[in-house]
């Protein structure tokens, strides 16, 4: 397997995909002229230097080297909310105290708020179920901490990934049907259709600016905030690992919990290393015995990452295999950026 950054002549493989995604994917509608667009601005943001005063995205597809095949997805947008507003439900409290009774009152508020403007996002992490062994997830999981490593000028200091909220047997949202359709009058999925391809300025047009107070909300709805799907879940364990955590922000559609980091304390950040390419491995090397690595070769322009078994020799240099060398597009002499598989 190899990654790659992805390409405009990968349209229909990425279309096709998304037709396969479970619902609630919204940075992956199955809608050709949103690939279309999203494919060109991956191009754009690949140019020169780091855009800091609009939207860029840097998306990852994971290629099964025999047959081509685009197997998985995984994205990263920086500078979110610069270029469209982008919204989320924040939780507080707000206590208030009359003194002719003698009593307190605490109130739990919903904010629509615009706190993750600026900042950097996980995004369409997806792999094909067939693939879905022999590290496969790990790696396409962990490739974006690396992406981030190599270059970090373009991302801010935090970096968050919205996880999906829970959704009944029917694939309803509790959330939506007590809060957010009654301002719109659109089903759940239609609405979060609405939002991946147009863009969410009907939801600053059309829902109000006052909080939401918790307590007025119907019980299914407050009992699902901050729930994630239940095929969600292990997307949030992988996040906790990283160091991530749920700290009150959720999706103002399925109210699922926003998780976030800073990115000098993502763990696989702090892991990742340079190194320079001073042999090869062949095939008498005890390659089985050697800790198995991602490795990416640190080109903007032609960004590509494999597993590799690699051999430390101190001073920063180290053996990889000739497979990788050769996947990489680097030689020799190489600098590349190394990830430890856990």
């Amino acid at each position: 397997m190899i990654i790659r950054s992805a390409r405009e002549t990968d349209l229909d493989s990425l279309l096709n995909l998304s037709a396969l995604l479970p619902p609630g994917m919204t940075s992956m509608p199955f809608d050709k002229h949103t690939w279309e667009k999203k494919l060109e601005l991956v191009r754009e943001s690949l140019r020169g230097e780091s855009r800091r005063n609009t939207e860029s995205v840097y998306l990852l597809v994971m290629e099964e080297q025999k047959t081509e095949k685009i197997v998985g997805t995984a994205g990263i947008v920086s500078g979110v909310g610069l270029t469209r507003p982008f919204y989320n439900y924040k939780l507080s409290k707000e206590s208030k105290y009359s003194e002719l009774l003698d009593l307190r009152v605490t109130s739990n508020l919903l904010n629509l708020v615009n706190d993750f403007t600026g900042e950097t996002e996980l995004i369409s992490l997806f792999l094909l179920p067939d693939f879905r062994k022999k590290n496969a997830g790990q790696f396409l999981s962990r490739c974006r901490y690396v992406f981030m490593s190599d270059f970090p000028e373009r991302f801010s200091d935090i970096v968050f990934a919205e996880i999906r909220g829970w959704l009944d047997e029917s694939e309803n949202s509790p959330f939506w049907q007590h809060l957010g359709k009654k301002f719109f009058n659109l089903p759940f999925a239609r609405a979060d259709f609405i939002s991946a391809v147009n863009g969410s300025q009907f939801i600053s047009d059309l829902m109000p600016r006052f909080p939401v107070y918790k307590e007025l909300l119907h019980e299914e709805a407050v009992a699902v905030i901050g729930k994630p799907h239940d095929d969600a879940v292990p997307a949030r364990k992988l996040l906790e690992k990283e160091g991530f955590a749920y700290h009150g922000m959720i999706d103002i559609f399925d109210a699922g919990p926003v998780m976030e980091c800073e990115r000098v304390n993502i763990n696989s950040i702090k892991n990742c290393s340079t190194a320079k390419i001073t042999g090869l491995l062949d095939e008498h090397s005890e390659v089985e015995q050697l800790p198995l690595y991602i490795v990416s070769n640190r080109r903007l322009d032609n960004y590509r990452l494999v597993l590799s078994p690699v051999k430390e020799f101190g001073g920063n240099e180290v053996a990889v295999s000739s497979e990788a060398v050769a996947a990489l597009g680097v030689e020799p002499g190489s600098e590349v950026q190394l990830l430890k598989i856990r």
